[in-house]
């Protein structure tokens, strides 16, 4: 490949791309990229003392031989195995049994694909609007055709068959991205650390991504810290990227190390990216997944914390480096913790919960706000709502699935915003085949473990950003079961009802976190609100007291998620309710 770097590490593949790809199967075969791989896979096969080595005719090979092999696979993607035999001198050895050649090639072809792949192209500061995102798309698509044609060609040419099923799987880049260098008007300390490393301006992904992570629960929560924690940070530039995510509102620039690019990348499912026009301001806010161990304190590489530096009002989230951080419910919830602060300092109220609008035939729409902790029910209730919707529902739009803010309009009503464009959710609690349903979308990860998780978009970044007025608001409640003391859905008489319950934030642990049993947290939100209490406190108190004076339905929701049995049905007998109180009320 023209102009290419090339970077593995730890079933990972890094290519930048400068110029131009490979346009034919000779300067795919013939390329030093190629040979690194082709050598990998070799010395893999020995370190197995695997039997695809006897390809070679002998038990040890040299350089002489794979440069044999090479030139050969180079002949077979245009000339069947009797004419490449009398054009390449010794070749006939690959030949004398040709089904385990074809298994030989397979078995290449597979340990390339085995790699996470990603292609960067690197573009000069202000060239990315000039490099249409057409142009890119057909430079990765042509890369893929490339390598799964020249792989069906030498298979054809060594067998003399070609196949009636072809696969089209993904035989490129998994994900490619257009980055560039830009200016961004940080205050000294941050860009002095940021200078140089590449924001990402556009992604292509090939979904389904399905991956595992070296951990699948998220530990503990974001602590604030007294001292600037990247004052001694000198990142290597060329091995970070920034995701420049815009939650909600507001631009959190998400600097993140490529030993970890298919979770960061995984972002651009769940945030919108930030435009051109947001990068000319000041960010809002900054934080560094995978911060270099030996480059902060040793009590802080197993904690997630967040430094908030009031002279300049930035605020910095640190998540470390190490098997125990690579779960991407760390990325997701430190960047909504730097948003949900700077959201209160503004005087808003963020919360913990899915919001949505539901239109109704004939009756029209009605906004319902449902807060609570992780796995109390909040997304699998929405999802059942999708699946009984029938002919009663024209329509369900999300305004926010995991996090948003409320703010108080002009005429005293309250309203909702949302902060992702996308869902990370738990795959169990799903209603049965509707991950597969959008699975071409999906970004599936630990898909055979606990807590196994998908990131897929659900709305768009204009609908959580329009400012939505909110008619009901509940607190979800997963762990007591439903029965004539305790309905499926109540409301709150008064203001410190509501609060007592919205403040103890209990919830019965679905496996989430590394927490067991009914647990309690400040307004089920450790991201922001647990930090700064008496300024919530605050915030909260004038939110609710506007609530009741606006007639906003306060009350709380029992959605049985926590109660052994009910983990599919609770969430849709909820949903149910909702419904039926809907018709009640219109």
């Amino acid at each position: 490949m023209e102009s290419t770097s090339f970077q593995t590490m730890d079933g990972k593949i890094v290519l930048r791309l400068q110029d131009r790809v490979c346009d034919t199967p000779e300067e795919l075969l013939s390329s030093e990229q190629f040979q690194r791989i082709l050598n990998q896979f070799i010395k893999n096969l020995e370190h197995k003392n695997s039997t695809l080595l006897t390809v070679f005719g002998k038990s040890q090979t040299n350089a002489e031989d794979i440069t044999r092999l090479n030139e050969t696979l180079i002949y077979l993607t245009r000339l069947p195995a009797n004419l490449v035999q009398k054009v390449v001198d010794g070749s006939e050895v690959f030949f004398t049994d040709k089904d385990l050649f074809n298994t030989f090639i397979e078995q290449l072809y597979n340990y390339w694909r085995h790699f996470k792949r990603l292609i960067i192209s690197e573009s000069i500061e202000g060239d990315s609007q000039n490099h249409p995102y057409r142009t890119f798309n057909r430079t990765i698509e042509h890369l893929t055709t490339l390598v799964r044609s020249t792989y069906r060609d030498i298979q054809a040419n060594i067998t003399g068959v070609y196949p009636r099923i072809y696969r089209q799987v993904s035989a490129g880049a998994e994900i490619s991205a257009i980055t560039e260098k830009q200016s961004i008007p940080y205050p000294a300390a941050i860009a002095r650390v940021t200078e140089g490393i590449p924001i990402i301006r556009q992604v292509l992904i090939y979904p389904p991504l399905i991956f595992e992570t070296s951990s699948n629960k998220r530990v503990g929560f974001f602590e604030r810290v007294a001292n600037n924690p990247i004052q001694n940070f000198h990142l290597d530039t060329q091995q970070w990227l920034c995701y420049p995510a815009k939650i909600g509102e507001l631009t959190v620039m998400v600097y993140f190390s490529l030993n970890l690019f298919e979770l960061s990348f995984a972002l651009s499912n769940l945030f919108e990216m930030a435009s051109d026009e947001d990068l000319k301001r000041t960010p809002d806010a900054v934080m560094f997944f995978g911060a270099p161990l030996d480059q902060i304190d040793a009590d802080k590489a197993h904690k997630t914390y967040f430094y908030d530096d009031e002279a300049s009002g930035s605020l910095i989230g640190i998540v470390p480096a190490g098997a125990e951080m690579e779960y991407f419910g760390y990325l997701k919830k430190m960047s909504l913790t730097l948003h949900n602060i700077k959201t209160m300092k503004k005087g808003f109220m963020p919360y913990h919960g899915a919001m949505f609008q539901i239109r109704i035939r004939e009756k029209g729409a009605f906004n319902f706000l449902i807060m609570g902790d992780s796995g109390a029910g909040k997304s699998e209730t929405l999802e059942a709502m999708r699946a009984l919707g029938g002919e009663e529902i024209d329509e369900i739009n999300i305004i926010a699935d995991d996090m948003g803010s409320l703010k108080i309009g002009a005429q005293g009503e309250i309203l909702g915003y949302g902060t992702e464009t996308g869902a990370f959710v738990r795959l169990d609690d799903l209603q049965p085949g509707y991950a597969f349903g959008q699975i071409d979308r999906a970004i599936i990860m630990n898909a055979n473990q606990i807590n196994a998780r998908v990131v897929l978009p659900v709305t768009t970044y204009e609908r959580i950003t329009a400012g939505t007025k909110v008619d009901y608001v509940f607190y979800a409640n997963n762990y007591e079961k439903v029965d004539d003391a305790h309905p499926i859905l109540g409301r709150f008489s008064n203001k410190e009802e509501a609060i007592e319950v919205f403040r103890s934030g209990r919830v019965m642990s679905k496996g989430t976190t590394n927490t067991q049993g009914i647990v309690g947290t400040y307004f089920a939100n450790v991201f922001g609100p647990q930090q700064y209490p008496e300024l919530y406190d605050a915030i909260s108190d004038k939110f609710f007291s506007q609530m009741f004076a606006s007639d906003v339905f306060v009350g709380q929701m029992r959605t049985q998620l926590g109660v052994p049995g009910m983990e599919r049905s609770g969430p849709e007998i909820a949903a149910r309710a909702i419904l039926e109180m809907i018709k009640k009320d219109c």
